[in-house]
């Protein structure tokens, strides 16, 4: 039987001859500088980082074979099936008022977020990936990524969402341009926010780390068409709520993946028949400066003594003193595009 739900990595060339497109949720692509995305109806992101493998444009696309609708909902372009919604939107950041214009632009943007799943009837987001520029530069007095924090639980609250416990699994990285880009993935079935008990949750982290703490899960746990799926948020060289191996590049990507390996854990707690394995996740890997690329591949191989589906890309992470930061997911089918 088919799987619910697939992710497909393969060249922005690619893109067009991938099987059944109409089997297409949607999804990103990333180069530098960011390519163009017209697709037709395809909700897909273009995202300014540079790939550190040599490749000129990467594309991951998330698919189902059930049937699809797209739509759109103001700057969202949306597809969506019975059980699954992929949307995605690029906005520049603008200012009606005194605030920072990226808190503004962030909490519009999870406002018509919120507007639609409301509007389409799905209650549980699995995953958000949040990118936008200059993540670590201070304007207006406060550090971007803290305005972002900022704009999008004050969206979670005015549309009565917890932003502790339950929520749903994310990232934020820094891009070398462009506005403010965010996708999702939405489903009707429950999920399971999964935390990492080697960290403080990030909801609960102290007043150092900005006025609002960020409002995301370690992790999101599901069952799909009889299958557990995984979607693990960015993660990094943090134990507690303090950041180790300040200036090892190696020993940061080595504690990432012991941080992934305690989610993985809790997670085949709770899901004891899934078996999630960290040499059979695919990962996205951020690296802050691209001479560390071969240090950060030793250290997952270090770790991991296995072949990977990995990309790698050059990105600002939420800290100054963080060098890379690790994202993953697994039990939904995984494709290889040839070229990737």
């Amino acid at each position: 039987m088919e799987a619910m739900l697939g992710l497909s990595i393969l060249p922005a060339s690619g893109l067009s001859q991938l099987p059944r497109q109409d089997s297409l949720l949607g999804g990103a692509c990333f180069s530098h500088p960011a390519g163009s995305t017209a697709t037709g109806d395809l909700p897909l992101l273009a995202v300014d980082m540079r790939l550190l493998t040599g490749e000129a444009a990467i594309c991951e696309v998330w698919h189902s074979p059930a049937p699809l609708q797209s739509g759109q909902l103001g700057a969202i372009r949306y597809r969506e099936s019975d059980t699954l919604l992929f949307g995605c939107l690029s906005l520049d950041e603008t200012s009606t008022d005194m605030r920072p214009p990226l808190q503004i632009t962030t909490e519009s943007a999870y406002q018509t977020i919120f507007e639609l799943l409301e509007a389409r009837g799905f209650s549980a987001v699995l995953r958000f990936w949040n990118y936008f520029p200059a993540i670590n530069q201070a304007c207006h007095d406060i550090e971007r990524y803290r305005q972002f924090n900022i704009g999008r639980q004050d969206a979670f609250l005015a549309h009565g969402r917890t932003v502790i416990g339950n929520v749903p699994a994310a990232c934020a990285l820094g891009t070398a341009s462009g506005g403010l880009h965010i996708a999702f993935l939405a489903t009707r079935a429950n999920v399971i926010g999964i935390e990492n008990p080697r960290q403080l949750s990030a909801y609960h982290y102290p007043s150092q780390y900005g006025p609002r703490s960020p409002t995301f899960s370690r992790a999101g746990l599901v069952k799909l068409g009889g299958r557990d799926m995984l979607f693990i948020s960015g993660t990094a060289s943090i134990v507690g709520h303090q950041t180790l191996h300040v200036g090892d590049v190696a020993a940061q990507t080595r504690e990432c993946l012991h941080n992934i390996a305690a989610i993985v854990a809790e997670a085949n707690r709770l899901a004891p028949d899934a078996d999630f394995r960290l040499d059979q996740l695919a990962y996205k890997v951020y690296v802050r400066h691209p001479a560390d690329l071969a240090a950060v591949r030793d250290a997952m191989a270090q770790v991991i003594d296995a072949p990977l589906t990995a990309i790698f890309l050059q990105a600002d992470v939420c800290r100054a003193d963080l060098l890379v930061e690790i994202e993953a997911s697994g039990g939904h089918a995984i494709r290889v595009g040839a070229g990737a």
